[in-house]
């Protein structure tokens, strides 16, 4: 129990659960689109079996940690590039979000209304599937920053755990908002778009800085918010005009 009066600890596991925090927002958006498939009653019940499975995911990987190492082997070359099992993964997971997202985005944008038809409601088994597949893709990117910022796996598993408790807190309310504003869907749809091209990059070992990628969603998203405030002025004045 000496590290509960370790002031270090402290320290890595405030900075450890804030980078997780951090890290877990585009898990949320794509937990968020994702269930927005499913019919209303069952939408907070896949978000949260969602954000459950990610924590079990990231630690098992922690309590795994020489399988996780041996997932950066290589296994094979391509034009002098050396592939592993992680850069698979992440390839993967970063082509599944490219079409996922343009899938949606051309469902919302090129379709006109009157010609959607009924909505296709999603199974509940599909979207865990789906969710449980992204999950060990951003699994491989919190659990590495855990192992980089602590070498005590109970720091790290107590970073994990808190962190995936606030965004459980936060799941609904963001995907409410979601859900409510059609340009901020597509908005978080984009940010899909993006995260998808990191993790294509990542797997090709090109290295993308987080701070350049949270930062050009931030923006984009303080732009929009501007945007809603405006609208909402806007519609108030009319409002009492009429």
């Amino acid at each position: 129990m000496e590290w509960l009066f370790d002031s270090q600890t402290w320290i890595a596991l405030i900075t450890l659960t804030t980078l997780e925090i951090i890290l877990g927002i585009d898990n949320i958006v794509v937990i968020s689109i994702l269930s927005q498939k499913l019919a209303k009653s069952q939408q907070a019940k896949a978000r949260s079996i969602g954000l459950a499975l990610a924590l079990i995911t990231r630690i098992l990987l922690l309590l795994g940690l020489t399988w996780l190492a041996s997932l950066t082997k290589p296994l094979f070359s391509v034009a002098g590039l050396k592939i592993s099992a992680r850069d698979l993964i992440l390839i993967t997971g970063g082509l599944f979000l490219l079409w996922k997202a343009t899938r949606e985005i051309h469902h919302a944008m090129e379709i006109p209304e009157a010609q959607r038809g009924p909505k296709i409601v999603a199974t509940m088994a599909g979207v865990i599937i789906q969710i449980i597949l992204l999950d060990i893709v951003f699994s491989l990117d919190s659990v590495i920053t855990a192992i980089g910022m602590a070498r005590d796996v109970k720091v790290m598993i107590t970073a994990i755990v808190i962190a995936i408790f606030v965004m459980l807190l936060g799941s609904g309310a963001i995907s409410r908002f979601i859900h409510q504003h059609p340009s901020v869907k597509i908005l978080a749809l984009s940010f899909l778009l993006l995260i998808g091209v990191t993790l294509i990059a990542e797997g090709f070992t090109l290295h993308i800085p987080k701070g350049y990628i949270y930062f050009a969603m931030g923006f984009s998203a303080a732009v929009e918010t501007v945007n809603l405030m405006a609208r909402h002025r806007r519609a108030a004045a009319t409002e009492k005009l009429t």
